[in-house]
């Protein structure tokens, strides 16, 4: 617990990274693996990513994100795009999956169905999409400690055009938008931001004991 500490205080939004340095394989399945078992609510995963490691691509991105060096620089790029809307369909498959992987009957979870038609499918369309892009910044969360465990550099992003993301993502017109995006690769010797103190509220002015 010492060293996650550590890792997290030595973590920072990069602002610069090593155009030269690249992530391994291994390090990019690490992280992927990190974003999968992410917490979310009621497990449902109400979004997909897309990992970027294409040149083009991260061009065409960084152009819809203000031409923002992370972009290109880094060595990967997360896209968390959300879910619109869920339907029925999402639903059963999601159970469908418990069965599998529990061994238990589909019907059996007919209590659980009837919870999530009701907390999900009962919120409006704009709220599902609201709600499973809180999900997705869940899963950022996770990418980010992981990241910073294994010594990997990132940078959270809200700054970018999420109309011409999904365009260049293929995903205009569908059941996904883009919701936010990090950027993992390795910080520049260049970045002075690395030598800055960490700013974080006192733990007298974040935490309330009850």
């Amino acid at each position: 617990m010492e060293n996650y500490i550590e890792n997290l205080n030595w973590r920072y939004a990069t602002k610069k990274f090593d155009a030269e340095k690249s992530l391994s394989q291994e390090d990019v399945e690490k992280l992927q693996k990190s974003i999968q078992l992410s917490a979310s609510s009621y497990g449902l995963q109400p979004y997909e990513v897309f990992v970027i490691s294409d040149k083009e691509t991260k061009e065409k991105l960084k152009a819809a994100a203000w031409n923002q060096a992370q972009l290109t620089d880094a060595s990967h790029v997360f896209v968390f795009v959300g879910l619109k809307k869920l339907n029925e369909a999402y639903i059963d498959a999601y159970l469908e999956n418990i069965s599998k992987i529990r061994e238990v009957q589909v019907q059996d979870l007919s209590g659980l169905k009837d919870m999530l038609t009701s907390n999900i499918l009962g919120k409006t369309e704009e709220q599902q999409s609201v709600w499973a892009q809180k999900q997705a910044y869940i899963a950022l969360g996770n990418l980010l400690s992981a990241a910073a465990n294994l010594k990997i550099d990132t940078c959270p992003m809200e700054g970018f055009d999420a109309q011409k993301f999904d365009e260049i993502l293929g995903i205009s017109g569908t059941n996904l938008t883009t919701a936010v995006i990090a950027t993992a690769g390795y910080r520049s010797e260049e970045d002075q931001l690395q030598h800055a103190k960490k700013v974080r509220k006192q733990e007298e002015e974040l935490f309330h004991l009850i």
